[in-house]
């Protein structure tokens, strides 16, 4: 029953996006933001200030780092897809969110010096491919002339800004408990969104956009987290990142039943093509040989935790 950790995370992280869709009519993206995070800051200080006051001389020395990290997972990311929420749909936020393993690979390859892989190289440009197809609904020559639109840049760069609050979770590797870390960036997170809160026109709490709000809060922001953790802990991080394969799958199924939201062919194959471009960078760990007859590193495992 271990594997039931890391699936109800991923269907939790799913209906979020769903959510997260929804949120675009009911409330202001810098008002949902700040929300969600004040409320899983005040549901975790219980839990975690006491652990956070008596390591506060080690979090000193690593203050800036967390501030980094709340930058980009807890502001960044969050908040550019809600803004992205506004113009693209529940589906196309559901694959952009899967490509964030890949995503996170080729930053390792960067910032963690990662060997290449022969997964790497084809699982990117089969991805692109992929994203192509899928942005352009179809029809590439459209994308050329008419470009990306504002929506799908900020899914984009909303991806791209979690993938590196990962890489560098790990090239930093703090030496401090998950949730005493966690806690400290979001207090961080807070602080940051507190400006656009502030400057919003309306960030006025009612029966419709409230769910919405608690759900981001607790569900997706504690709990997923919780027992993605837990997961990775009975599965090792190998085996509990291929369920987030399913993270595309989930949100398509959410939005066709609650949103009304179409699926169309494009979706199936760019979509699909995205997704198997994931998996190849994931599975296929043949270590690129850059010169002749020398032999290649062993290629060290593709998952940043």
């Amino acid at each position: 029953m271990n594997f039931l950790f890391p699936l109800l995370a991923v269907l939790i992280w799913s209906v979020n996006a769903v959510v997260s869709k929804m949120s675009a009519s009911a409330i202001d993206p810098a008002a949902i933001s700040f929300y969600r995070w004040l409320i899983a800051l005040l549901v975790l200080t219980p839990f975690a200030l006491p652990g956070v006051w008596r390591n506060r001389r080690q979090i000193a020395q690593v203050w800036w780092k967390l501030l980094v990290l709340g930058l980009l997972g807890m502001v960044l990311y969050q908040s550019l897809a809600y803004y992205a929420a506004h113009s693209v749909s529940a589906l196309f936020m559901g694959i952009l969110n899967a490509l964030i393993p890949l995503l996170t690979v080729l930053l390792s390859v960067v910032l963690l010096r990662l060997a290449p892989t022969l997964g790497i190289l084809l699982g990117s440009l089969v991805s692109f491919a992929g994203l192509v197809w899928l942005v352009s609904q179809g029809n590439p020559a459209q994308l050329l002339s008419h470009g990306l639109g504002h929506g799908e840049l900020m899914m984009f760069a909303a991806s791209a800004s979690y993938a590196l609050y990962g890489v560098l979770t790990k090239r930093w590797a703090l030496n401090l408990p998950n949730w005493q870390s966690l806690w400290v960036q979001i207090l961080f997170g807070v602080l940051l969104l507190t400006p656009g809160f502030l400057l919003a026109p309306d960030v006025s709490l009612n029966a419709h956009n409230l769910p919405l709000v608690l759900f981001a809060a607790i569900p997706a922001s504690v709990l997923a987290p919780f027992l993605w953790i837990q997961g990775v802990m009975r599965l090792g991080a190998s085996t509990a990142s291929i369920f987030m394969n399913l993270v595309p799958i989930f949100t398509a199924v959410i939005a066709i039943l609650f949103l009304q939201e179409s699926l169309h062919l494009y979706h199936f194959i760019g979509g699909g093509l995205t997704l198997a471009g994931v998996v190849m960078a994931q599975r296929l760990r043949t270590a690129l040989r850059w010169r002749k007859n020398q032999p290649a590193a062993a290629a060290p495992s593709s998952d940043v935790e």
